[in-house]
């Protein structure tokens, strides 16, 4: 059952992938049509073609590797002026893409073209693939934090201490001298459903520990809900040192990553732990933080890549918050499916994972480099510069940006990235990472 829940957990992810990739192309797609441009293909992955099919002028299909997609746009460049033979290896590379450029444009479409297009219209049909997998990530987080609920503390009482021991105690029995916890005083029962502390609903238990946690030696109304009736019971925190945590119930760290002790009002009762749905906007949040977090991580790339060469070579271990190939993304959804957690926590982890993989689609795709999106914006951007400089100073408008020069560093830059996803590969082939312990 282990190894069918692993190759399960694979297979969520494989098919995540291949959804985030084939919307990420839609985002691209739908606008070029709309915007009159002629689209060749629609194809996920790349390699050889394992099926395919013709739908008025454009060939929808699959290729072998899912590792990315694309659609195939006519006259991505201006047509080339120039014939003849090349010179150099710079100048082959830039006359084959503007052959292969050329061959895109068909017969009485010339007008269809993307380097027509308005630079806005160009920049929106870019744009599309990137903000597609943002969408997506924000619909995940949604589902996970107000469909299934953020696991922390609920209402309902799962334990009541017998007595106060110390913070960090290994005592687990109570002595003749312990003092009784004010909950056992109070008369708080598992299964009691918190209702009111003070005067205040509180509707999780981390609500109703911040107000206990604030009122040390103060006697406070507590309403519970025992047997479906209400009750009234009064309660006196006493003083005590204790980690603080947070709404999951995990202690919060301080800047060395030590337990945070503080003296706070104390009762001794525990909270079933459950998923809480969290309010709409939550998904939003949480895309946004992992945005940032996504985008720190491409900033020190670099770095990152080193310590993954460094830690491959000499077998250390890698850092849990390092960059993942495919592979250490499916090898992950295996072993989040594969664990003993309830089932619900294991979707919440999986969909986590999916989340974050549409992030990294769409911060890495905006990267200002061709041939990812970025670069392709940066052109049309650049192009919009000229044109309103020209407007600006009275000059004629300028010619058509030919990106085709820039092909010699789109190959350097395609080069370093199929050698950063084989560096991945390989690490997370031979040194994995193990976020869960």
């Amino acid at each position: 059952m282990e190894i069918l829940l692993y190759v399960g957990g694979i297979l969520f992810m494989l098919i995540g992938l291949g959804l985030s990739i084939g919307l990420h192309e839609v985002g691209h797609l739908v606008p070029a049509k709309l915007f009159g441009v002629r689209v060749g293909q629609y194809m996920i992955g790349f390699g050889p073609r394992l099926w395919s099919k013709r739908i008025g002028e454009t060939e929808y299909g699959f290729k072998m590797l899912p590792v990315g997609g694309f659609i195939s746009m006519s006259g991505m460049y201006p047509a080339s002026r120039t014939t003849g033979p090349a010179k150099g290896v710079f100048r082959a590379l830039i006359q084959d893409a503007r052959s292969a450029n050329d061959e895109t444009i068909a017969e009485g479409a010339e007008d269809r073209v993307f380097y027509r297009l308005p630079v806005w219209k160009r920049v929106v049909v870019m744009l599309g693939g990137p903000l597609m997998n943002l969408i997506l990530a924000v619909v995940i987080f949604t589902v996970m934090l107000s469909g299934i609920g953020l696991q922390q503390g609920t209402t309902t009482i799962a334990s009541v201490s017998e007595c106060v021991v110390p913070s960090g105690s290994t005592q687990t029995e109570c002595g003749a001298d312990d003092p009784a916890t004010p909950a056992a005083q109070a008369g708080i029962m598992p299964g009691d459903v918190l209702v009111s502390i003070d005067g205040t609903p509180v509707s999780t238990f981390a609500e109703a520990t911040a107000i206990v946690q604030a009122a040390p030696g103060k006697t406070l109304d507590l309403v519970v809900e025992r047997d479906g009736a209400p009750q009234t019971l009064s309660i006196t925190p006493v003083v005590a040192e204790r980690t603080l945590t947070d709404a999951s119930g995990q202690p919060l760290l301080d800047e060395q990553g030590q337990p945070v002790v503080k003296e706070v009002g104390y009762v001794g009762m525990a909270a079933q732990m459950g998923f809480v749905p969290q309010p709409l906007t939550a998904g939003v949040e949480m895309t946004g933080d992992t945005v940032a977090r996504v985008g720190s991580l491409i900033v020190t790339l670099p770095v990152r890549l080193w310590d993954v060469g460094v830690a491959l070579v000499t077998g250390g271990e890698r850092d849990p918050n390092g960059p993942l190939s495919v592979v250490g993304v499916g090898r992950l959804a295996g072993e989040v499916a594969a664990t003993e957690a309830p089932v619900l926590n294991r979707l919440f982890g999986l969909l986590g994972l999916l989340g974050s993989l549409n992030i990294a689609l769409f911060v890495f795709n905006l990267i200002p480099l061709l041939p990812l999106d970025g670069g392709h914006i940066v052109v049309a951007l650049w192009e919009g510069i000229k044109r309103a400089w020209a407007t600006l100073f009275r000059r004629p408008p300028p010619a058509p940006v030919d990106a085709t020069r820039l092909v010699p560093l789109t190959v350097i830059v395609a080069t370093l990235l199929i050698a950063m996803g084989a560096l991945l590969i390989i690490a997370d082939l031979l040194r994995p990472i193990d976020i869960l312990g």
